[in-house]
């Protein structure tokens, strides 16, 4: 087994950050040691990295992906190759993806189909959440069979009528068996059948354009889906996670929540901190390249996200990682904003857009590396296996330069989609070198992983709880 000394950095974790030197004996970190200390000990390591004037991270943890998933007839265009490959890039090194159950279908079938797409092409560590689209009284039991196996959490809709949306006495069945058995609830909160109807008066009104996608899914059916399921989570003692949360009045609710001691949690999206609906209107379609669910909201409600994410009434920002192409996935709503794929890229540049929010003094240092590491491997059962640069825990390790700089663009990035929400921006702060297991995937701007080399995570319950 290779050893590897990395000396010179500045170690990050959510208690600060510090200088310190990180030696890793095979796949696992086996001491953080005082500057120079390796060589008062003896200790000779097999390769040395110098990590001088960077940050040494423990591996982002994004547990909001959709890779290679059926949506509004195609598919996402990342698979678990070239999708796992760009988190690679960005500083990410372990993803939580979701299998898609069939109305009428096994829910242990999605989660073995979702195996299938991984085995042999994920570059990087993977574990799956599985949505529950129909709670019968088979998927129900199905669900204690999975949390076995190490997927122990069940994402609901209350949006996409006739697709996705389980009625409140689904959802409440759902929530009583993640009591019994442990598992987190996730819950993607809108008032699907309310905005049904905004939707319907849209159209007959002749608006078809991508506006109107935000237009018709306003902020306060948010705050009441979140409301509701909060509620039905109080009453049957389940865990539960928002997933994507857009809207200071979504967050307002979860803060109540967590104020009164329950284990309601929230998750935000880089999407929702520094896009806003201004790009639905953009002129000639490109409005289209921004039509995601929930939408993207007025410019003032970012504020009120970052707030939250400093005060912990948000956790974690994952991406909600579901790209489609422009050309021609998006071009299928050209003439009616309800056919345009829901969805963003974003899974290379949650990490830099978080620093970002650290240079312009939006979060801590140390808050960077909780909400994208940290609390995503303890929420949802990784910890200390991931999320730390610890003995013991996996060598996921980041070096990154907080000086460097770099413009996004699709002719650059290494998402398999055909454009970027985020072209021409310019970013301070860069990713260098990247460990998986101790592997050396990316390092001074060549990828050097390889597919079928990211492993299953069998994931234990949450560790997060109050």
């Amino acid at each position: 087994m290779t050893t590897t000394l990395i000396t010179g950095g500045k170690v990050v974790s959510p208690q600060g950050a510090a200088s310190a030197d990180v030696l890793i004996d095979g796949e696992t970190v086996s001491a953080v040691l005082a500057p120079g200390a390796a060589g008062i000990l003896g200790i000779a390591a097999d390769r040395t990295i110098d990590a001088t004037g960077k940050y040494v991270l423990p591996g982002g943890i994004d547990v909001h992906t959709h890779m290679d998933m059926p949506f509004g007839g195609t598919f996402s265009v990342d698979d678990f190759e070239t999708g796992t490959r760009a988190a690679a890039w960005g500083g990410t090194t372990t993803i939580v993806d979701f299998p898609v159950q069939k109305k009428g279908g096994s829910l242990q079938e999605a989660v073995d189909t979702w195996h299938a797409k991984a085995e042999g092409k994920a570059c990087i560590d993977y574990g799956f959440h599985a949505i529950l689209a129909d709670v019968n009284e088979t998927s129900l039991k199905e669900m204690d069979g999975l949390v076995d196996q190490g997927v122990t959490s069940f994402k609901l809709f209350m949006a996409y009528p006739g697709v996705f949306l389980s009625t409140d006495d689904q959802i409440i069945q759902a929530m009583y068996r993640a009591s019994d058995n442990g598992a987190t609830i996730m819950m993607h909160a809108e008032n699907g059948t309310a905005i049904d109807q905004i939707v319907q008066r849209a159209i007959a009104d002749g608006h078809t354009e991508p506006k109107y996608h935000g237009l018709t899914r306003p902020i306060a059916l948010e705050a009441e889906a979140v409301n509701r399921a909060t509620q039905m989570a109080d009453v049957t003692g389940a865990p539960l996670y928002f997933v994507h949360l857009s809207s200071g009045a979504a967050v307002d609710v979860v803060t109540e929540a967590r104020d009164a001691g329950r284990n309601v949690f929230g998750e935000t999206c880089p999407q929702y901190l520094f896009l806003d609906e201004s790009d639905l209107a953009r002129p000639d379609f490109e409005g289209a390249k921004y039509v995601c669910t929930p939408a993207l909201r007025p410019q003032e409600e970012q504020a009120k996200l970052w707030r939250g994410l400093r005060t912990n009434d948000l956790s974690v920002v994952a991406t909600d990682h579901c790209p489609f192409c422009f050309v021609p996935d998006k071009q299928l709503g050209k003439d009616d904003f309800r056919a345009i794929p829901n969805g963003l890229p974003g899974i290379e540049h949650r990490m830099d857009l978080l620093h970002m929010g650290v240079t312009k003094g939006e979060i801590s240092l140390a808050r960077w590396v909780e909400i994208s590491a940290a609390t995503p491997a303890r929420m949802f059962g990784m910890y200390p296996k991931k999320g730390v640069i610890a003995p013991g825990s996996d060598a996921d390790i980041v070096l990154y330069d907080p000086k460097a700089t770099q413009t996004v663009s699709a002719k650059t990035h290494h998402m398999n989609v055909d454009y970027s929400v985020y072209e021409g921006w310019e970013f301070t702060g860069k990713v260098e070198t990247v460990l998986s297991r101790g592997e050396i995937v990316l390092n001074a701007g060549e990828f050097t992983g390889k597919p079928g080399r990211g492993q299953f995570i069998k994931r234990s319950l949450s560790q997060y709880l109050i």
